[in-house]
């Protein structure tokens, strides 16, 4: 009988072992393919780790394998740099504004439209003080001037900041105007320590510094900002929203807002409170116009005048209070084009804000 050889040195179970073998191998190879050995978390000397949340890695610097990558971080603010007179100041949490796209009108003031009612209603309205105010005279300030021309009168109680303002030097006044020479008021309140910003498209230069702190700016106030891709709008690359500019030139208040605009004053008065820049004025001094509707401003009479009559609600419900009213009597007897109402075309209205610290 012949004698049984071992297991082991048999030709199936060499296979076997040659089978494990490969099969050993090829895991390792697909293992090392697929899962690259991991690295340390510490990053190794001359790389650069990953990016941190809120960077963007340019696409050339990832496709470049193992060399140097370049890391973009997102800036959180862009913009021009601001005219030397009015550094960049930091937004000071300004809080998201809730867009409105037209005023709330107020009813009617009688049961049908009448340009009669509407109209005794408006000029009853513009000619009655809302709130007392003892001391409007700028001959009290240092550096008065007697020379103004109009009554631009400013709100000087104790009871509001303006006058402890002037008194620490730390009050701004924007003026808006069209051309216009009598600057009597600007100047007052400059040497008076406020820092003045006047703002006409007449002026030669850009930005001329007179004296310690009046500026004046080649810059027309509009109720909207120019398009720069319409044509049209680039020959009115000098005109921005009155929230432009303050943007522009990081200031988040104004004390007085001063604006003789020759019936412009309407629109702008919708845009100061429709984005609600109102709110960042203390007081504001306006020429109004009332012998012709204004730019931009349509409709019959009677809609028209229920609009200004609106505009100045508006201002009441943002607490604003009339507490001056002049009626020009060396301009023209008109109301939207007729001699009619015992009106002038023209007033300068004052308001104070109630809630202004």
């Amino acid at each position: 009988m012949p004698k049984e050889r071992p297991l082991w040195r048999g030709p199936a179970f060499r296979l076997c072992l040659l089978s494990a073998a490969l099969f050993l191998c090829l895991q390792l190879g697909m293992r090392r393919s697929w899962c690259p050995e991991e690295k340390p978390r510490a990053p190794a000397a001359g790389r650069a780790p990953p990016p941190a949340r809120g960077t963007e890695q340019h696409p050339s610097a990832a496709a470049a394998g193992g060399r140097r990558r370049v890391t973009y971080v997102r800036s959180g603010r862009r913009g021009s740099a601001a005219p030397g007179c009015c550094p960049q100041q930091p937004p000071g949490g300004r809080r998201r504004k809730t867009l409105r796209w037209h005023i709330e009108l107020q009813p009617w003031a009688s049961p049908t439209p009448s340009l009669n009612y509407e109209a005794l209603r408006f000029l009853k309205y513009i000619s009655t003080s809302q709130i007392s105010c003892e001391h409007t005279n700028l001959s009290s300030l240092r550096g008065y001037s007697e020379s103004t021309k109009k009554p631009w009168s400013v709100c000087l109680d104790e009871r509001f900041s303006l006058i402890h303002r002037i008194r620490s030097k730390q009050c701004r006044l924007y003026s808006l105007g069209l051309g216009n020479d009598d600057n009597q008021f600007e100047v007052s309140m400059a040497n008076s320590g406020c820092e003045v910003h006047r703002f006409d498209p007449s002026i030669k230069s850009a930005h001329i510094h007179e004296g310690q702190h009046l500026w004046y700016h080649r810059l027309s106030i509009d109720w909207r900002d120019p398009n720069p891709a319409i044509a049209a709008h680039k020959l009115h690359s000098t005109t921005k929203k009155l929230g432009t500019i303050l943007n522009e030139f990081g200031h988040q208040k104004i004390d007085v807002l001063k604006a003789d605009v020759e019936s412009a004053e309407w629109k702008i008065l919708e845009n100061l409170i429709l984005e609600d820049v109102v709110e960042q004025i203390g007081q504001l001094v306006f020429e109004v116009h009332i012998h012709w509707p204004g730019f931009e401003v349509s409709g019959n009479d009677s809609t028209v005048v229920r609009y200004w009559y609106s505009l100045l609600r508006e201002l009441e419900l943002k607490d604003f209070r009339l507490f001056h009213t002049y009626k020009d009597l060396s301009k023209p007897q008109m109301f939207l084009k007729k001699e009619a109402f015992n009106a002038s075309s023209c007033y300068t209205l004052s308001w104070v804000n109630t809630r202004w610290k």
